[in-house]
């Protein structure tokens, strides 16, 4: 399992950097987005290898040493998009984590693509040009999800419910809607989001 993470670590180091030494091959992958729309994305899929490496990936869980170290990677990103769009970076860390694991390959099944888990129509919207380009993604994400907290007067919880179940559905129930996968979904973020709010407390006090 260490050399596992190792090796599942190195690669995506190696997809950030756009180092090509791990062998890739682009393809064009049809998703069915949720208004039903068929849409064409290009995708840079990786070799047989680091695809097993990711579909055997570790706990779900942010104490994990893996986790730990794919945030440290992110980290710089995150921070830049947080400022930009003057956002916690801990909640977007913790929405990333809640969204795709730190996974910048990852695929929903309702074809939700990247660390933000952008949804094509709405990275298309955003001038989003690579949703699997980690920068691109989290950078797209902060800025849909800040337009989401001022869409709801800076109600941070019903932004989430938002941005899991659509600003729609939040208007019709005036409220977080009655779906289980919303509401856990909002409690995830919050637990995650207290975790890497403490850790930055934690490493501020030992600097």
């Amino acid at each position: 399992m260490v050399l596992r993470n190792l090796v599942c670590w190195l690669f995506i180091v190696v997809v950030i950097i756009g180092i090509s030494a791990v062998k890739t091959h682009k393809k064009q992958k049809k998703i069915r987005t949720v208004n039903k729309k068929i849409v064409t994305v290009k995708i840079q899929s990786p070799s047989p290898l680091t695809q097993e490496l990711f579909e055997t990936r570790p706990e779900y869980n942010p104490a994990s040493v893996f986790l730990k170290k794919a945030e440290q990677l992110f980290h710089p990103i995150i921070v830049q998009a947080a400022n930009r769009y003057q956002v916690d970076a801990a909640l977007i860390k913790a929405i990333i984590m809640a969204e795709s694991g730190y996974n910048p390959m990852a695929i929903s099944k309702r074809g939700a693509i990247g660390l933000m888990q952008l949804m094509p129509d709405t990275a298309e919207s955003l001038g989003v040009e690579d949703s699997f380009n980690p920068k691109h993604n989290i950078d797209g994400g902060v800025r849909y999800f800040k337009q989401l907290v001022l869409q709801f007067d800076g109600n941070v919880k019903l932004a989430l419910a938002a941005y899991n179940a659509g600003s729609s559905n939040v208007r019709f129930y005036q409220g977080i809607p009655p779906f289980k996968a919303t509401q856990f979904y909002i409690q995830k973020v919050f637990k995650f989001f207290h975790i890497y709010k403490n850790r930055k407390a934690t490493e501020t006090g030992r600097a």
